[in-house]
């Protein structure tokens, strides 16, 4: 398995709920994958719980398409919302989250099983973390 794959997220075995759920999108460049984007939904909304893509394939629209693809399905599939957690701290995340559409959740607005995923992330040392939201 592709060491981007693996390095800096969670076990290959993560991901079978949502390869089941049809909720797992995986980018390519000559037969290699080079990106992927596991969501799942809940409370009416999608929620992505990981983007990834190669190191040598960043800033070549792969997170882009790949997050089009998610988002299109959502749609398709009468989803309202699309939510995502990231760091506040990288410059390039927001931003780029915002290109797209997102916004960052107040925090009275954040939903309570987004509120305890940012909690859990907060104790295993993640403490710089925001939740954002998409209109579909």
């Amino acid at each position: 398995m592709p060491g981007f794959l693996m390095a800096d997220c969670a076990a290959a075995d993560a991901w079978v709920p949502h390869l089941r759920a049809g909720t797992l999108w995986i980018a390519e460049a000559d037969g290699q994958p080079v990106g992927f984007l596991a969501a799942r939904v809940e409370d009416a909304r999608l929620h992505i719980d990981e983007l990834d893509v190669d190191r040598s394939y960043q800033g070549r629209g792969v997170g882009r398409r790949l997050l089009a693809t998610a988002i299109d399905w959502a749609r398709d599939h009468g989803v309202g919302r699309a939510s995502l957690t990231t760091f506040r701290s990288i410059p390039w995340n927001g931003p780029f989250y915002a290109s797209l559409g997102f916004r960052e959740w107040s925090d009275d607005e954040i939903p309570p099983t987004i509120r305890q995923a940012l909690a859990e992330e907060s104790a295993r040392g993640l403490p710089d973390r925001c939740a954002m939201v998409m209109v579909l």
